[in-house]
């Protein structure tokens, strides 16, 4: 797993991450997280667009059956057991002047402002909205079509604002906000393999590192990535 380039879409994913126990728990926290602030708008995913991509992610990070479904239950409030997590967005650059959006899901602001400021020493935490009037907020969807499909009129014939060529025969396209549901169920419908759906930070003007500094931007994102309120780090970088 790797960088999605800035201007392909700005989820940095951890680079082998699905090669150790410890990171797949990770995997699996994360996904429990957002099955429970999904299910807050209601515990049927035929009719929560969001439920469903969380129940997709969770399946597919391996989660079972029977805590995914308490999980959707405790979120939707059917259990006498509630956590409460909030989404709380924190904006900075990184090394040599990155770009990075931080969202994490949290039961305490106070911990987690305090570790994220604490994250940021080798970089600089900004402002709300100081980073990203410079990003455009997007549904994302990856997907691998059938033998001979064609990108651009499956792009059109869905509904898609964008699209560009990703590795392993990956597409990504890119929808309004609101058309993400809509999208993800007619590509499904055309036969493509759907690997992620979510909403995502997409940097208008990212940032060209030099090879000899992309390490330190590697490392400093991986240590923000290991905490464990931190949800997902969208980055302006080419």
């Amino acid at each position: 797993m790797c960088y999605l380039p800035g201007t392909m879409g700005a989820q940095w994913k951890h680079k082998g991450r699905e090669a150790n126990s410890k990171a797949k728990a990770k995997l699996i926290s994360k996904a429990a997280k957002e099955l429970l602030m999904a299910a807050k708008g209601g515990a049927d995913a035929s009719t929560n667009p969001r439920l469903r991509i969380a129940v997709e992610y969770a399946k597919k990070v391996n989660m079972t059956r029977d805590t995914l479904e308490r999980l959707i239950k405790k979120g939707a409030g059917l259990l006498d057991e509630t956590i409460t997590y909030e989404l709380v967005t924190y904006e900075g650059f990184g090394p040599h002047q990155v770009p990075i959006i931080v969202e994490c899901l949290t039961e305490n602001r106070t911990r987690t402002a305090a570790n994220v400021r604490q994250l940021f020493r080798h970089g600089q935490i900004a402002a709300t909205g100081a980073i990203s009037w410079d990003f455009d907020r997007l549904g994302a969807i990856d997907a691998v079509g059938p033998a001979g499909m064609d990108p651009e009129t499956a792009a059109i014939e869905a509904g898609a604002q964008d699209l560009e060529p990703g590795d392993d025969g990956v597409t990504h396209f890119y929808t309004a906000p609101h058309d993400l549901d809509t999208v993800r169920k007619a590509l499904e419908a055309a036969g493509w393999k759907l690997e992620s759906a979510a909403l995502v930070w997409r940097a208008k003007n990212p940032v060209t590192v030099a090879p000899e500094h992309r390490h330190s931007v590697d490392e400093f994102l991986a240590e923000m990535d290991e905490d464990d309120d931190v949800q997902t780090l969208f980055v302006g970088i080419k």
